[in-house]
């Protein structure tokens, strides 16, 4: 069966970890980036292997305000004339120095509408300022970003269960976070209800709110001293039930996954992947 193109989309996680976010999610015709945490270099190298066009970015959405969120942003936005969705209060504590003609408030519950995109923003438990997750919805194809969350809320689970993809945090195994080297105040933090997912927590929201219809769950920022890829992938993967799942890297970025909302569609045209020689780091 064949469908349509436009009632699919296309999603990549350019890079996911404290070292830097970026989620692109988008149709044949137009797309969004999900926070600019990297360079503009570097998210236009991980976009051209992966066959994906800057031309198509529309506009870019900013969850919270911390570095490893919003620190390509200024250039991107820049170079690209990109419009940057971002509320009063995270442009304020992040410094952002942007043209304003390029900077678009938004509230919670909002929904923006980019071409055949629909970006959905709602509230989020983090130490930040005015912090948000986002549903990007073309057609009847909805994919999640969460990450940065202290905690499994209503609004998450609501938003969760629409979902045929979602990026979801999966931060820290308890056992390694209370083994590990950080200091009291840090694990506090990390597991406070304002800080990160776990792994455990991540997966009782998979197995218990996963829709029937959802086709891929990208395990996103995951971190590098309190967690472990492998140990991550294979608690999923016991769990999966049919669901692709696909632990982000936050050294490369990953494939370009396909995603619509019938079992049997065959997609129209996939993104490239471009075959560049790089040296590439071992996951995590």
């Amino acid at each position: 069966m064949q469908i349509c193109e436009d009632m699919s989309l296309f999603i990549a996680s350019l890079n996911s970890g404290s070292n830097g976010n970026c989620y692109y999610v988008g149709n044949e015709h137009e797309a969004v980036l999900i926070d600019a945490g990297i360079s503009c270099r570097e998210t236009e190298r991980r976009m051209l292997r992966l066959g994906l066009s800057m031309q198509k970015v529309k506009a870019i959405f900013v969850s919270h305000e911390h570095s490893d969120h919003i620190n390509g942003i200024p250039v991107i936005a820049k170079k690209y004339r990109l419009p940057v969705y971002i509320t009063p209060p995270t442009l304020q504590r992040g410094g952002l120095m942007l043209d304003q003609e390029l900077v678009i408030s938004f509230g919670a519950f909002d929904t923006i509408i980019i071409g055949d995109l629909h970006v959905t923003a709602f509230p989020k438990q983090h130490d930040a300022s005015n912090p948000h997750s986002f549903l990007i919805t073309c057609r009847d194809v909805k994919v999640g970003v969460f990450t940065d969350i202290g905690i499994v809320c209503e609004n998450l689970v609501n938003h969760f269960s629409q979902c045929h993809a979602a990026f979801l945090e999966a931060n820290y195994d308890d056992e390694m976070l209370d083994k590990g080297g950080y200091p009291y105040h840090l694990k506090r933090r990390i597991r406070g209800g304002q800080g990160h997912l776990s792994n455990k927590q991540a997966l009782e929201l998979f197995t218990t709110h996963k829709p029937a219809f959802m086709t891929h769950l990208l395990l996103s920022h995951l971190s590098k001293n309190n967690n472990d890829p492998q140990l991550v992938r294979d608690l999923f993967d016991d769990c999966a039930d049919g669901v692709n799942i696909i632990v982000a890297s936050r050294y490369v970025e990953t494939e370009v996954y396909y995603i619509s909302n019938t079992v049997n569609d065959v997609p129209v045209s996939k993104p490239r992947r471009v075959e560049v020689t790089v040296q590439q780091i071992s996951l995590f």
